[in-house]
């Protein structure tokens, strides 16, 4: 069995996607995979086990509709089931479209906002994405 962190985030990143495209809570999908919730959020955190498989990994990739083997090939390093990959936004979208865009949608939401706040929030919002590394 594979016990690299960074396969088991992976692992976990992917499960957690593939819940949210479904539109499921975690305690829905602990409901339909017939686990606990503690099982649900520590395979979405991507904890990886101190001896063998989790009996509850499967249960829950089940749930999600991923077949049989799916979780040792995300594991593997294989691409998750239903499409989702691990992909940079940063390489997406330019910090300038970025600008453009959050200006925008603050125009929409702001209605007595005047343009010098609005640029001004914009600003601010760029530099604590910044300050993350996101752009």
């Amino acid at each position: 069995m594979n016990r690299d962190p960074q396969a088991w985030a992976r692992l976990g990143q992917a499960l957690a996607s593939a819940r949210r495209a479904l539109g499921l809570t975690q305690e829905e999908l602990a409901a339909r995979a017939g686990v606990g919730l503690g099982s649900v959020k520590n395979a979405e955190a991507g904890v990886a086990p101190k001896a063998r498989m989790p009996y509850t990994i499967p249960a829950i990739a089940k749930a999600l509709g991923w077949p049989d083997g799916a979780v040792d090939a995300v594991l593997d390093g294989e691409a998750p089931p239903g499409g989702w990959s691990d992909t940079s936004v940063q390489k997406q979208v330019t910090e300038q479209q970025l600008e453009a865009d959050l200006t925008h949608a603050m125009v929409r939401a702001a209605g007595t906002a005047t343009g010098t706040e609005i640029e001004a929030a914009t600003k601010a919002a760029l530099d604590v994405l910044r300050q993350h590394g996101l752009i």
